[in-house]
């Protein structure tokens, strides 16, 4: 069940920010998550605004509002989902890199799991 989980997060997870109100990270974004070895892939749109970073992400699960922060080229940002009707939180965690790309940590504390994601902007 944590696979099936981790993947469905996975998928319905991943998101991404720039730095406050950085216009380099406004956009659309290519996102990959790993989690226990679970792989997915989102499609995420971003807006930032004072800090704060607001958007979409579109994966084969569904779209997902997110929520988040930019804090110079550190990002964090989460979205809400289910399981099998067990609501579930997808928390990112990470920071902005040279060129249109960032990486980090990606949390589910439903279910005590974590791993990574990467990220590059859509031309």
């Amino acid at each position: 069940m944590k696979t099936l989980v981790l993947s469905i997060l996975l998928a319905a997870a991943a998101a991404v920010m720039p730095a406050a109100d950085d216009p380099a990270v406004n956009g659309k974004w290519q996102v990959h998550t790993s989690i226990s070895g679970n792989e997915s892939d989102m499609t995420c749109t971003f807006a930032t605004k004072e800090g704060a970073m607001t958007g979409t992400c579109v994966s084969d699960r569904g779209t997902f509002e997110i929520t988040g922060k930019l804090t110079g080229a550190k990002v964090a940002w989460s979205y809400k989902s289910e399981y099998n009707g067990t609501p579930l939180t997808v928390k990112y965690d990470g920071a902005v890199g040279s060129g249109s790309a960032m990486k980090g940590t990606v949390e589910v504390p439903e279910f005590n799991v974590t791993g990574e994601f990467a990220a590059t902007q859509a031309k």
